[in-house]
């Protein structure tokens, strides 16, 4: 790892581990809600398209929510492993330390705030997926 203390790269390391988990636990129970919102419709207790439509907005929420969390586990992944590699801390566009602070507000981040700066600026112009 770059230019961490020990004690650091083990704090960020737990902070990771932390979120993995929490992460795990929150998509675990979106599913669990989703199967009963689909038991719920099964079981007659839709009575119009009105609560129909509500019922398929919550079912599409709950799918984006687990969708953005699936992302986070993957990047958390991700980040664990340059824990192992000992790239965690090193930004992947310049090499340049990504320093203590960014990583622990950021624990995921893979580039240093000039370089993060300059890819926001670059591809602010790309269209994001949306709903």
């Amino acid at each position: 790892m770059v230019q961490l203390r020990i004690e650091e790269a083990e704090a960020l390391k737990q902070k990771l581990n932390r979120r993995y988990q929490e992460l795990i636990a929150e998509v675990r129970d979106e599913l669990e809600r989703s199967g009963e919102r689909y038991y719920i419709e099964l079981a007659g207790r839709v009575r119009d398209s009105g609560e129909k439509a509500v019922g398929d907005l919550l079912a599409d929420l709950g799918t984006a929510i687990v969708d953005r969390h699936v992302r986070e586990l993957r990047e958390i992944e991700a980040a664990l492993q340059r824990v192992v590699d000992g790239t965690y801390g090193e930004c992947a566009e310049c090499g340049a330390d990504i320093g203590f602070e960014r990583l622990q507000a950021f624990p995921t981040a893979r580039r240093c705030v000039i370089c993060q700066e300059q890819r926001e600026k670059t591809y602010a112009q790309e269209p994001s997926p949306t709903l």
